[in-house]
Parts: structure tokens; sequence; C-alpha cells
């Protein structure tokens, strides 16, 4: 059984779904983490490796690196967590991948290519829902329509989200959204334009929000405007635009405190059974100056179902050789038809 990759965040709620994935794939990966006896409880379960360290500790991260060749790194909040963790990948030239759909996290490790070309590794962020069917929709719309200058994208089927999420979100409450024009991420207001969109059952309506392809899209088609939507009830816009003036509020650390504590009283997550009930949707269209455009719609499973499924087949491909140096966007790692080879996934020509 292959060993040589190393989940750091296991025993969080993706990373579980991870570590579940991959000893279904009759994978064997070393489990990471610094919750000693959390870690110890879930390898004890899979009969697995686990090494116990934290990302503040560079001779520690060392040591928990030793041997190893790739690291699915699942602890958020990643624009806390990457930086040491890509250090110690760039040090010990291991290859580095990730869940995040944070796209801050995204340019960030974008701008660290050449860095890691020297290394001679992998940076491939973005290796679960967010960001590989978005981004392999945004690269099948590139190719359709070459000269797009315009793109968006759409999802929907979040609906049940992790604590781990949640937590990730309220860090951006109090900061604005994120679009791109002509090839800059710029800051927009939160929810800062609306559309009706039609997942394949009727119209409804989408606000914009800072998603990772904002960054990643950029990558992997060159389209100079790109914005994403969320699907969200019309409360939730409503919420997202009086955040415009209540983000100083939103941001503070009484407010974050207690919104922290709310969600860590709550569910890790959807179980197996709520999962099964709720896929995801993407829509995605692709627009040229002179009014050409493409449309597609793309279905998968859950969008926590399916980031375990890509991250470990992400994971496989790069430790059997099939890594790259320098940081990849999905699409440019494996194609635009990457997402089709995953049970439950259908894309539709609109």
């Amino acid at each position: 059984m292959l060993r040589d990759f190393l989940i750091y965040g296991a025993y969080g709620y993706t990373g579980r779904l991870v570590t579940g994935r991959a000893v279904r794939e009759r994978l064997s990966p070393v489990l990471a983490g610094r919750d000693r006896e959390q870690l110890a409880a879930l390898a004890t379960e899979h009969d697995l490796e686990h090494r116990t360290f934290a990302l503040d500790d560079p001779d520690a991260l060392d040591s928990g690196l030793r041997g190893i060749s790739a690291v699915i790194h699942c602890a958020g909040p990643f624009s806390r967590t990457s930086g040491p963790m890509l250090q110690a990948c760039l040090r010990n030239r291991v290859h580095y991948l990730d869940i995040t759909g944070e796209f801050a996290v995204l340019e960030a490790l974008a701008a660290r290519d050449t860095d890691a070309r020297q290394a001679g590794i992998m940076l491939l962020p973005g290796c679960g829902f967010d960001v590989v069917p978005s981004d392999c929709l945004a690269a099948h719309l590139g190719q359709r329509l070459p000269r797009a200058a315009r793109l968006a994208l759409a999802f929907r089927g979040l609906d049940r989200i992790s604590r781990g999420t949640a937590l990730t979100t309220l860090e951006s409450l109090s900061s604005p959204g994120s679009v791109r024009r002509d090839g800059r991420i710029t800051a927009v207001p939160p929810a800062w334009h609306t559309r009706r969109i039609d997942f394949g059952d009727g119209a409804v309506t989408a606000a914009t929000i800072p998603w990772g392809d904002v960054a990643t899209a950029w990558y992997s088609t060159g389209i100079p405007d790109i914005e994403v939507y969320a699907a969200l009830p019309v409360a939730a816009i409503r919420a997202l635009r009086l955040s415009r003036h209540l983000g100083w509020l939103l941001g503070s650390a009484p407010v974050q405190a207690l919104l922290r504590r709310r969600v860590r009283a709550g569910p890790a997550g959807p179980d197996a059974a709520q999962r099964q009930r709720s896929p995801a949707f993407l829509w995605g269209e692709a627009a040229d100056h002179a009014g050409n455009a493409v449309r597609a719609r793309l279905r998968t499973p859950n969008g926590y179902t399916l980031t375990a499924m890509t991250a470990v087949e992400i994971a496989r491909r790069v430790v059997e050789g099939g890594a790259r140096p320098g940081f990849h966007t999905p699409s440019r790692a494996f194609g635009a038809d990457f997402i089709l080879e995953f049970e439950g996934t259908a894309r539709e020509e609109l």
C-alpha cells in the first residue's frame, strides 16, 4: 500500500472524510495534526501511522515530514496555517496540496511558483470542492471560447457546512467581496452583483462571493474578468449587503468570539445521509467582446464528499510520479475533464 503521503489535520471533519476515502482506496497515508489524543484514536481505528506536531514549531514540522513525498493539508483556516506548512514543504522538498477555497491563500501560493520550481515540488492548492469542479468547468468553457473576456461561475449545494468552513467564513465577515477585473483581483461590496441562474431545475437568485476561482480561474484560462456566484436565500443576500455597513462590528473581537463559540457548539458537519441527499450543482458562462457566449452546467456529489474523492486521487497521482514542479490549478495539472472521472459527476452543455 502507498504510504508516502501525509494528511495534516486528519481528525478534523474534512480530514476524516479524506482519511476514510484514502483507506477505501487501499492507500495507507500517514496521519498528522497537533492533537495527540484525537490523532491516535483515528490512527488506531484505521491501523495507520500517525505523527503529532504543531505548525508553529519548524523543527517539529521538518521531523514530521521526514520520508514524506506529499502533504494533503486539511487544517484551516488556511490564511493562518498554509504559510508554515508551505515553508516546511519547500525546505523538505515535499509536494504541497491543500483543500482551501480562500482566494488570498491561493494567490499567495501562486506567487511562490518560482520557489516551488527551484525546490522541485508541486504546489496544488484547492484540491477539493474548492476548486476542482469549478476550475475544470472554467477551463472547459475557456477551451470552447478561446477569446473569452468574461467568465461567470456559480454553485449551489452547500446548504449545510462544516464547522471548519463556518469558522473560516466568520473571519471574512468584515471583509469586502472580490472579483477579477482586467486580470487583477478587485475589492467590491459584499453581494455586489446578483443574477438569476438555472442550475437545472429553474432559476434561483445568486450573489457574488469571494470564492477561490477569483484567483485560480485566471491561471487556468487567462480570462481577465471573473465573477463567482453562490445561490443564496434572499435573507442571506440582504445580510451580506447589510454587512457593508456593519463590517466593523462583525469583525470586532467580542462578536467574533461569540460567533465562534456558537459554531463550535454545533455539529462538526453534515452526516453521511445528509451528504447523500445534497449533491452540488455548478453553472458557468464565458463570453467575448463580440457577444458570443458558451454555457455549461455540472452536477457533482456533495461538496465534502467530492473533496475527499478529488484530494485523495490527486495525492495518489502526485506520489506515483504525476507531479510537475511549480504552482498549478487542478485543470492545469490534470485537464478540464478531470472532474468527469469521478462517480456521480456529469456535465451538460447549454
